[in-house]
């Protein structure tokens, strides 16, 4: 006999029974993804700050003092060779003293960030036309590629010959020296712009210096600023090699100077008391300037993550 049971099969819709995400679900859901997406870009503390990033450095120079100090009192060198770190801070003290410290300083910093100002102001848009314009790319190109890997010694004879001890030669220097760098640190960037960026700012009519200051320099910026250190780095070295071949009285003193001077004067704790200070200046402007200008830039773009 047929069955006369008509009790519906279960009819439960929750998405539980059905397997299918219900509203909240799908809310929860995309909660989560938005979660994974976020970036933590608080500020670090201060003094998590010196803990990473300053004490070990100055730990770092601290084994190397140490262990400079160890070799000359073990006599390994003789000190016309190696001379003490109690010489070369002596060095220092008679220069604070007699006040030239800050004056020999003062003078090569100065000719070093005005020189490197100029060679932005030219290697910027040099580097923007190389990027950009396929014929002055072909031609150019090269010839930037082979000035950056030019020792910056080697323009300090002709630009002696063409401007005399003068400061003119030692900007001189400096530019040929930076602006390669700079312009090839641009042209790099604009290479790893995704091409969807420059398609939609076309589109959107940003073309020309528009599409340039509104598209290119913004997606570009990660590798302007990389060539930008670069720039400052061979700026640096550049003026250091202007100062210890042309040295003159009329220049003034300042940090390759004082360095040949050592040298003419045998005096061992002068020169590495120079090297101290020029290094010091190098790390000086990199973790004043454009440290903080790499983390501003990498947090605004959400990449740097607190770990």
């Amino acid at each position: 006999m047929a069955s006369t049971d008509t009790t519906p099969e279960s009819t439960d819709t929750t998405p539980e029974a059905t397997g299918k995400a219900g509203p909240d679900d799908l809310g929860g859901l995309g909660a989560g993804l938005d979660a994974l997406d976020a970036v933590q870009t608080h500020r670090t503390p201060v003094r998590e700050v010196l803990v990473r990033k300053v004490l070990p450095p100055l730990l770092a120079v601290g084994l190397v003092l140490l262990v400079w100090q160890v070799l000359v009192s073990a006599r390994v060198t003789d000190e016309t060779k190696l001379p003490a770190p109690s010489a070369v801070w002596d060095s220092l003290t008679d220069m604070w003293v007699q006040g030239t410290l800050l004056e020999v300083v003062w003078t090569s910093v100065s000719r070093g960030l005005f020189g490197f100002l100029l060679a932005l102001a030219i290697g910027t848009p040099l580097g923007l036309l190389v990027a950009r314009v396929k014929a002055v790319r072909a031609a150019i190109g090269p010839i930037l590629q082979g000035l950056q890997s030019l020792p910056s010694v080697a323009w300090v004879p002709p630009a002696v010959l063409w401007f005399g001890l003068d400061d003119a030669m030692m900007y001189t220097v400096i530019l040929l020296g930076a602006v390669p760098s700079i312009a090839n640190g641009l042209v790099s960037g604009v290479d790893q712009i995704p091409p969807l960026y420059l398609r939609a700012g076309r589109t959107l009519g940003a073309t020309g210096l528009l599409g340039a200051r509104h598209i290119v320099m913004p997606a570009a910026l990660p590798g302007y600023l990389a060539g930008l250190k670069q720039g400052w780095a061979f700026s640096w070295r550049s003026l250091m090699a202007a100062e210890i071949i042309a040295s003159s009285p009329d220049l003034g003193l300042g940090l390759g100077q004082l360095l040949e001077n050592g040298r003419n004067n045998i005096d061992l704790p002068g020169v590495f008391l120079a090297i101290f200070l020029i290094l010091v200046v190098g790390i000086a402007i990199d973790l004043l300037i454009f440290s903080p200008l790499e983390r501003y830039v990498l947090r605004s773009r959400g990449l740097l993550v607190r770990t």
